[in-house]
């Protein structure tokens, strides 16, 4: 039985939306015509008093901000980013030849396609760019507090709202306050799983004397040309810097532990007559998107199932790629083909990885690295230390640390490293229990190796809103409420997930992947398809809740009455084949011509 506990509000002879307009206009008759909160953006005046706080401005905290501007007029928000601008991910991995591998027709918000990609697959600077003119078309700018780090969030139990301890970067804007706190009604983690760049642990780290580098934190003020250039690890991000560096480097080792699934990516320039046709006549881009939409979801059994014809595609696929491009090499054969399922590891898509290494000045090393010296790297069995002027860490990021380095501390004093003490997990991927009027994005087994991640962002974007907007009423109506989800139903789905993810080829032991941990949990996959994933979010089940405050009746109404409240999805793959399509084109052009000459002849 769910229990609903009343907490009241401090005592106060306020109305809920005292405190939200400028002080020097209370007084004036402007002020009654002004929307009532939470339609008031933040002022001065409540700086550090919000109805919703987003930490994190890329993908996730963008599509979040916009939903509450667009769907419920929701303005008393902000938007706090530890960097200097919108577009996460793609501002912070700016490396060479750093670029998407999912089709660009798919890698935008559903709401706001971008017609004008120039490339199948796009580029980081591209998208960079399409992020920031969302941004710039929404209005987020005046919602964002840029160089702001989030150190510590707690939720107190008797307020009912999130307390955010915030740090200023350097700057001027550090000069008004380094650091303060915010109050608010409902804390959003948008911080993503690829944001804290990983090392290396070896011997000898400190004492290199040369450049090291991690590809989350480029330096493009470093001349590459002529130098002598280690990179450390054969996943995407090496398959992809590679091939630009070995163009300008003297010498370039790769340093292999494991070998990556190759398969063809096919890239090519968007041709210009499709740009134009995609921004004159949206329709022709919808169903591009759509039929994109179906390719990469039937590829899910390749990277989930061994056993599968699209997995057997995959093996013939880099098998061939391999002796056609490597045909002048066959010792490297057998070392850049991998040992484990198709899927264990991020799948590299590639024109021009292999046909890299086996160019002159490129060394493929697969011998273990022993340490690093003050010049290089010495491997082991090699008599001595190779010699290099950069290092590149292509080395990933920490992956099963959630929301790290931030302190999370929510009901009852309980830290979120106590509710995470045996894996890091959440309702749906989306809340955690004891974290009151919370949610999170691109969270624990939430993330996608098959198709865009966008359409994992925008379903529960929708999810969270809903959320957001029980709270934020239930305030405008001088109350409180605290949501979050059932420890029991949460145990229940993580339980479920983990069985349906120990099928899939995740969770294959012969190989090391970021999303699988040393004892076999899969913390980051979800295990089914992307449509699986918007349908599990499609509605909300007041079940799965439990309501504290003073208007937790509200809640108990909907689990006893309503139930749940449905959600929908935005439904992207194809309905409709293409004949049937031709034929409903057909038929209206004959409809227009039919009207054309009965009003010519009337």
């Amino acid at each position: 039985m769910l229990r609903s506990n009343t907490v009241q509000l401090p005592n106060s002879t306020e109305s809920p939306n005292s405190g939200y307009l400028p002080l020097h206009r209370r007084h004036t008759t402007a002020v009654d015509r002004q929307p009532p909160w939470p339609e008031i953006p933040v002022t001065n005046d409540n700086f550090t008093n919000i109805a919703v706080v987003i930490i994190g401005g890329g993908i996730s905290g963008m599509c979040v901000a916009i939903d509450l501007l667009v769907k419920h007029k929701i303005k008393n928000f902000v938007i706090l980013e530890k960097s200097g601008g919108f577009g996460g991910t793609w501002r912070d991995n700016k490396f060479p030849g750093c670029c998407c591998d999912v089709f660009s027709v798919l890698y935008s918000y559903s709401f706001a396609q971008n017609p004008k990609w120039t490339r199948r697959y796009p580029g980081q600077e591209e998208i960079l760019d399409y992020l920031t003119d969302v941004a710039q078309k929404y209005g987020l700018y005046k919602y964002a507090r840029f160089h702001t780090a989030v150190e510590a969030a707690t939720w107190n139990d008797k307020t009912c709202k999130w307390e955010t301890s915030i740090t200023v970067g350097g700057g001027k804007e550090a000069e008004f306050s380094s650091t303060y706190k915010i109050t608010s009604d409902f804390l959003v983690g948008a911080t993503g799983q690829l944001n804290k760049p990983k090392g290396i642990d070896v011997p000898g780290y400190e004492g290199f004397q040369g450049k090291i580098m991690h590809s989350a934190r480029w330096d493009w003020s470093y001349d590459l040309r002529g130098k002598r250039i280690a990179i450390i690890g054969t996943g995407a991000t090496t398959a992809q810097i590679a091939p630009e560096v070995a163009k300008v480097a003297s010498q370039l080792t790769i340093c292999q532990r494991t070998p990556a699934w190759v398969i063809p990516r096919h890239d090519a320039q968007i041709r210009r007559s499709t740009r134009l046709l995609y921004t004159y006549f949206p329709p022709a881009q919808w169903r591009g998107r759509a039929e994109a939409m179906d390719i990469r979801e039937s590829f899910h059994s390749a990277v989930t199932k061994a056993d599968s014809a699209h997995a057997e595609h995959m093996r013939r696929l880099n098998h061939t790629l391999i002796r056609e491009q490597l045909a002048d090499h066959p010792d490297l054969w057998d070392k850049v083909s991998p040992k484990y399922s198709p899927g264990c590891k991020r799948t590299v898509i590639s024109d021009d990885y292999y046909p890299t290494l086996g160019r002159k000045n490129v060394k493929l090393e697969t011998d273990k690295i022993e340490g690093f010296t003050a010049d290089g790297i010495k491997f082991a069995g090699h008599d001595a230390a190779e010699r290099f002027d950069l290092i590149v860490l292509a080395t990933g990021f920490d992956t099963f640390g959630f929301l790290s380095p931030i302190q999370i501390t929510g009901r009852n004093g309980r830290p979120l490293e106590d509710i995470w003490s045996k894996a890091s997990h959440a309702y749906k991927g989306v809340t955690v229990p004891d974290l009151p009027n919370f949610a999170m994005l691109y969270g624990p087994n939430t993330n996608l190796s098959h198709n865009s991640l966008i359409l994992v962002i925008e379903a529960q974007t929708r999810y969270i809103s809903v959320l957001i907007d029980k709270v934020v009423q239930a305030r405008r109506r001088g109350q409180s409420l605290a949501l979050c989800p059932s420890e029991e139903r949460t145990i229940a789905y993580c339980h479920d997930l983990q069985l349906a993810l120990a099928k899939t080829s995740f969770a294959d032991p012969n190989c090391t992947s970021w999303w699988r941990r040393d004892d076999g949990i899969v913390t980051n996959n979800w295990a089914g398809t992307a449509v699986d994933y918007q349908k599990n979010l499609a509605s909300v089940d007041w079940a799965d809740y439990v309501a504290y405050g003073s208007a937790a009746y509200d809640i108990d109404e909907l689990r006893s009455k309503v139930k749940i409240t449905k959600i929908g999805r935005v439904v992207e793959e194809t309905t409709l084949s293409r004949t049937a399509l031709g034929v409903a084109a057909l038929g209206t052009v004959g409809l227009i011509v039919q009207a054309f000459l009965l009003n010519m002849w009337s």
